[in-house]
């Protein structure tokens, strides 16, 4: 085999390995090689002339193999697992995967306000235990949703619920850059974010600052009638506060892909209340994973041979 363009690692996704991304690839890039490592010692050996490299991970003794690399894309959004500094005193750029999980957590966020809205887990129930009795439902449309991070997930969110006609706010760490809401608060006003909103949507990073944000005094904050959705990440919850709020109707609802704890325990309170819909950290799931980290490395390939910025460099 001659010297790789892209070395692929080892690697599963969504139940996706590493060959279905290497066809993603050659599908793209037709005339660029492209190599499968599918162990150790062929990752080694493989690595020593590769220009760019695609995976879950790289360690230092890996990246020390690398003789020509230019380029590792890293497979997951977040890269602080990665060796930062090595890449970096190598000279090798780093580029995440942010963007491949917008389209399907925007459909979750959707389908679970309608979920809520339209009362399907009541309609499930009643038809269980064949029980024809009509309750009453709301709507979706010309709702206030606030959005509560407003990176690529956040975003796609806002441009789904476009159609839907709502009021959206939208809450970041730098709110003068705006974005796709009608309003965009601080962290520091993050109360003043979520007061008015029926849906409360949390697409943003587990940080210092985001850690229990939505506790005892966020949910008082919260409308009654509100929903609370959380895409993000469970310690942004306090699950026991959630808890009490749900028991007792401070709010309306909630629809959970992530808790805390994770995974969410069998005799945990959460899964017998009627208003929680809990699904296990199942909205990132997507056929069209590797597709679209595909489309970004084959772009950055092109970028790297005319010296241009590369789309979502993080090193």
């Amino acid at each position: 085999m001659s010297d790789p363009d892209v070395l692929v690692l080892r690697q599963t996704i969504h139940g996706s390995d590493a060959s279905d991304l290497v066809a993603s690839l050659r599908e793209r890039l037709p005339d660029r090689e492209i190599a499968l490592a599918r162990t150790p010692a062929e990752e080694r050996e493989l690595i020593a002339n590769a220009r760019a490299a695609v995976g879950l991970h790289i360690d230092e003794e890996l990246l020390a193999a690398a003789e020509e690399l230019e380029l590792f894309a890293c497979v997951f959004a977040g890269t602080g697992h990665l060796p930062r500094e090595a890449l970096a005193d190598r000279g090798v750029a780093v580029t995440n995967a942010s963007g491949v999980h917008g389209p399907n957590i925007a459909e979750y966020v959707v389908g679970s306000m309608i979920t809520h809205a339209r009362r399907w887990p009541r309609a499930h129930r009643q038809q269980a235990d064949r029980e024809w009795r009509t309750y009453e439902t709301t709507e979706v449309y010309g709702s206030t949703v606030a959005v509560v991070g407003l990176g690529a997930i956040g975003q796609t969110v806002l441009e789904r619920l476009a159609s839907f006609d709502v009021e959206a706010v939208g809450v970041r760490y730098s709110p003068e850059k705006g974005g796709p809401a009608d309003a965009v608060y601080g962290f520091d006003e993050f109360h003043e974010g979520i007061a008015d909103a029926e849906y409360v949507v949390l697409a943003c990073p587990l940080t210092e600052t985001t850690r229990g944000i939505v506790d005892t005094e966020a949910l008082k904050t919260m409308r009654s009638d509100a929903v609370l959705i959380n895409v993000a990440r469970g310690p942004i919850v306090d699950t026991d506060a959630l808890v009490s709020s749900l028991r007792n109707s401070r709010i309306r609802g909630a629809a959970l892909d992530v808790t805390d704890p994770e995974p969410l325990p069998e005799d945990h309170p959460l899964w017998g209340l009627g208003n929680a819909t809990i699904t296990p950290h199942n909205a990132g799931h997507t056929p069209h994973y590797y597709d679209r980290v595909a489309d970004i490395l084959a772009g950055n390939l092109t970028r790297l041979d005319d010296g241009e910025e590369l789309e979502n460099r993080v090193v």
